[in-house]
């Protein structure tokens, strides 16, 4: 029995204690959920929910009332050894080891679907993350992002949405300006303008464009720093397209400024925006009226040049979005951005919707490297920054997604790259994968012994009696919460952090119960019941790992 089927037998009890008289719910409805999880006191039970006090106020009944009503139809419940009425009115559930242990087979047999949910089906969202200008490599704070998002988009298809991952990236304004000054300068031997970019990555790329297009150094000024735009930043997206694909991380839509530009849509949202009534002329430009939903101050859309803002681009950005069908736009960005959250929300109630339903944003905050004790420094303009791919290099793609993703974004992290690049139990990714790696070992031992699990059929959940075996199979029985709330939550390290208790439960389950026989022992039905549960441990271990983007090694 997993908890959902035991949420729903909670609730099958309060409606048929309302049927019955026993019960007054408000507006005669039972709730559409109840919440059954596992007690941090094993001596509670399997599960515990608190359904009658959620009821008490409503029923106009004291809780612990409530609660001997449902407990005393729950015990006539199949598969429920005991039901304990505790505290003010929570019920705690005790399983017998048939409806516990028959959780393994529902794992095996749902395979990668486990954990699955349909919380967010229908819900069309366009998840945008990384969206780095293509003036640098991916650094360390846009590879945070890079595994994060990655991991939510995954999650969130995991409860049931259609994710569309997106890619901005402004290849127009002043940075593409001084990105070119800076290629310029160093095809020329010159020094890196004041305000430009340095590093090796731009000296490599100069000397692609002139190997490419060799007349660009006797060519004017003005029309060489266009061709050095150009090609450079067509060069440096593809580098970044190609660090991300080698981290995992494919987008489905890669979109930018200048197209916005090219199609016109920038003009069209300034005019939509004005025939909405929430422009006005001051000072020779053209004003958004943001102040009128929450902003600090109205904002220019039109310079008195007749040039476009960045507000009047994210208008654009955010109405093509909006037309594409997406139901809500999820957009994640660093610390440093925070400010931009009030004013893009109110550009969002400007064009008629409601940003608490249409507009989301993630904040991640920074990351730090730590080698031998010591951070690495880190600054772009010096040419010093640290990128993904120096991540990757030293401690490999599935400790660094992992590294990233297992924390809550709201926190800064340092990673210790000596201890992620070790292969030892004090390394988390390496802790949980060899729990893969450990369950696939077992499976390919019995294999050679001849040993199978059985068919359905012939399995004996009830074996699977021992406390650590209850254990894990409690432990087993979480996953699809864990992934309904992260989903919700938006907090893949929720997945993370489960999977590294689940690794506890199985390594002591491993420890304290035998799973093969020894050469003198006969294949029992127990045999054949743990390996069930093994290879329901290995389903759980290796779909949660993918939802992360986190290899599921069969050796280590």
């Amino acid at each position: 029995m997993t908890p959902a089927e035991l949420g729903d037998a909670v609730l099958a009890a309060v409606r048929e204690a309302a049927a019955a008289g026993e019960l007054t719910l408000p507006d005669g409805q039972p709730p559409t959920s109840v919440k059954v999880e596992r007690p941090k006191n094993k001596e509670h039970g399997d599960y515990a929910t608190n359904v009658a006090l959620q009821l008490a106020k409503p029923a106009g009944r004291k809780p612990r009332e409530i609660a001997d009503v449902l407990a005393g139809r729950l015990r006539k419940i199949d598969g429920i050894k005991a039901v304990d009425v505790a505290g003010p009115g929570f019920l705690n559930l005790t399983l017998d080891s048939a409806a516990q242990g028959e959780l393994a087979r529902t794992i095996v047999e749902a395979a990668d679907q486990y954990g699955h949910t349909t919380t967010l089906h229908g819900q069309r969202l366009n998840l945008e993350f990384v969206s780095a200008n293509p003036t640098g490599p991916v650094h360390l704070g846009a590879a945070r992002w890079a595994a994060v998002g990655d991991a939510l988009g995954r999650i969130l298809e995991a409860s049931g949405a259609h994710v569309t991952r997106e890619y901005y990236f402004n290849d127009a304004g002043a940075q593409i300006d001084r990105f070119a000054a800076s290629l310029y300068a160093a095809a020329c031997g010159e020094p890196t303008p004041a305000d430009g970019y340095a590093g090796a990555y731009i000296d490599d790329i100069a000397r692609q464009i002139v190997a490419t297009v060799p007349a660009v150094l006797t060519a004017p000024r003005d029309e060489a720093l266009t061709t050095f735009a150009r090609e450079g930043v067509e060069l440096m997206f593809v580098e970044i397209r190609s660090a991300l694909a080698d981290f995992g991380v494919v987008f489905h839509v890669y979109s930018n400024e200048r197209d916005l530009h090219a199609r016109g849509e920038i003009g069209d949202a300034v005019e939509q925006l004005r025939a909405q009534g929430r422009t006005y002329d001051a000072d020779g430009a053209v004003w958004l009226r943001t102040t009128d939903f929450g902003d600090d101050k109205d904002r220019v859309l039109v310079k008195g040049n007749g040039a476009p803002t960045y507000m009047a681009v994210d208008a654009a950005y955010y109405l093509d979005k909006r037309r594409r069908g997406f139901d809500r736009v999820v957009i994640m960005l660093g610390a440093d951005h925070h400010g931009y959250i009030g004013r893009y929300r109110a550009l969002a109630a400007c064009f008629g919707d409601d940003p608490e339903q249409t507009l989301e944003f993630l904040i991640g905050q920074m990351v730090n490297l730590v080698r031998d004790g010591q951070p690495l420094k880190m600054s772009k303009r010096a040419g010093t920054v640290i990128t993904l791919v120096d991540l990757v290099d030293a401690i490999g793609v599935d400790a660094a997604r992992y590294a990233l993703a297992r924390y809550s974004t709201d926190s800064p992290i340092d990673i210790d790259l000596d201890l992620w690049a070790r292969q030892t139990n004090d390394n988390p990714v390496f802790y949980v994968q060899y729990v893969a790696a450990r369950t696939a070992a077992v499976s390919r031992n019995a294999g050679e012994l001849g040993v199978t699990r059985g068919s359905a059929a012939d399995f004996n959940p009830e074996l699977l009696d021992h406390e650590r075996e209850r254990d894990l199979l409690g432990a087993l029985g979480e996953y699809p919460r864990v992934v309904a709330s992260a989903a919700e939550l938006r907090e893949p390290h929720r997945v993370a952090r489960y999977l590294e208790q689940l690794a506890g439960s199985y390594h002591r389950w491993y420890d304290a119960c035998r799973i093969l026989p020894r050469a003198d022992e006969d294949v029992t039905d127990l045999t054949r019941a743990r390996l069930w549960l093994n290879d329901a441990a290995r389903t759980v271990i290796a779909g949660g790992l993918s939802l992360l983007g986190v290899s599921a090694p069969e050796r280590m």
